[in-house]
């Protein structure tokens, strides 16, 4: 877009990804086959996969916490925590995606967690490897849809827990009686800061390092035993 214009980097214009969502929705709409379209971007991905539902396609999409939380200006400073495939995006595309995640056109919110080596981040930007983590940061970074009410809570964890679970056709994402163990308690009033020496993750590439968030895991329950505790 315009900033990695103005920075003198190579960009991926926002045309790039809605050329190929609609190509393959197309193909999916031509075969009746089902499809499922990963880190949805741009404001033109989320149009047309809202009207591929509308007529019926098959289609179900994700999106990251980094496309609802930053624009391309964290690129400025040439910040490689920030280079990402898809990039980040414009404002107008971070409201689009809020707006597809309000009207259920995206189903599932997704970490797009991908560890990185100092040495693939800490070097020249044309460079750097694609990929921040997003384990420890998306459930704070998604709760701030709550906050700002674009999404209910319950709607919330239909994004981060049903919705995969169905999509994935996994027995998961429930607490019926019977059901897989595999459960997540939260607390959403935890506060803290997004500390590199702190984060569990042995990879520190994350653009979200400093800031101050809300919403915590508290415990991590798998298949009935407890494997994490909040310190």
């Amino acid at each position: 877009g315009f900033t990695s214009t103005e920075i003198g980097l190579k960009g991926i214009p926002r045309i790039a990804e809605d050329i190929a969502t609609a190509r393959d929705v197309l193909l999916a709409e031509y075969t009746h086959s089902p499809i499922h379209i990963a880190h949805v971007s741009t404001e033109g991905s989320v149009r047309i996969i809202r009207e591929a539902k509308a007529r019926g396609v098959q289609v179900t999409c994700e999106t990251a916490p980094h496309y609802f939380s930053l624009t391309d200006d964290a690129v400025r400073g040439y910040n490689t925590n920030a280079k990402m495939n898809p990039p980040l995006r414009e404002a107008s595309d971070v409201a689009a995606i809020k707006a597809g995640l309000q009207d259920n056109t995206i189903d599932a919110i997704a970490t797009d967690h991908a560890p990185h080596h100092l040495d693939e981040k800490d070097v020249e930007f044309d460079v750097a490897m694609n990929g921040i983590i997003g384990l420890e940061t998306s459930l704070p970074l998604s709760l701030n849809l709550v906050s700002d009410g674009v999404l209910t809570l319950n709607q919330l964890i239909e994004k981060i827990s049903c919705n995969p679970s169905n999509i994935l056709g996994l027995q998961r994402g429930t607490l019926r009686t019977g059901s897989v163990a595999d459960i997540a308690v939260i607390d959403p009033a935890a506060e803290w800061v997004v500390d590199a020496d702190k984060l569990a993750s042995k990879s520190k590439n994350s653009p979200f390092l400093g800031w101050s968030v809300t919403g915590a895991a508290s415990a991590t329950i798998l298949a009935g035993k407890v494997v994490y505790k909040r310190a």
